[in-house]
């Protein structure tokens, strides 16, 4: 396994190694901090883990996850219901001509799907 130093100015190992804890249901402090980041092979950084612990005080991991994960489920519902609208009328058109088709031009349709005809 590669060993590693982190720079200055790179957090993300520590943001990761905070929702790690968290999820697990552990305490957010600098020597879990510090713990999850060497277990994952680097070299802790004690001025980066005290820097994500104070930033996180107060902060309910659960709570930004979720409210972030409603609102970029709020900016893709709205461009994809404009377009189900739109989709929805050509579909429509689309299962009118389906309802005229003879069986047998469904089962030749089938067929097709499986090698036959």
């Amino acid at each position: 396994m590669k060993h590693h130093d982190t720079k200055k100015g790179e957090l993300m190992e520590y943001v990761y190694a905070a929702l790690l804890l968290d999820a697990a249901g552990k305490e957010i402090n600098e020597k879990t901090i510090e713990e999850v980041v060497k277990a994952a092979g680097l070299k802790p950084d004690e001025a980066q883990a005290k820097a994500i612990v104070a930033s996180l005080k107060g902060v309910n991991i659960k709570d930004v996850i979720k409210n972030a994960q409603s609102m970029q489920v709020q900016a893709h519902a709205a461009p994809a219901a404009h377009e189900g609208a739109q989709h929805g009328e050509a579909k429509h058109k689309e299962e009118k001509k389906e309802e005229g088709k003879t069986e047998e031009e469904a089962a030749g349709g089938l067929a097709s799907l499986f090698g036959g005809g």
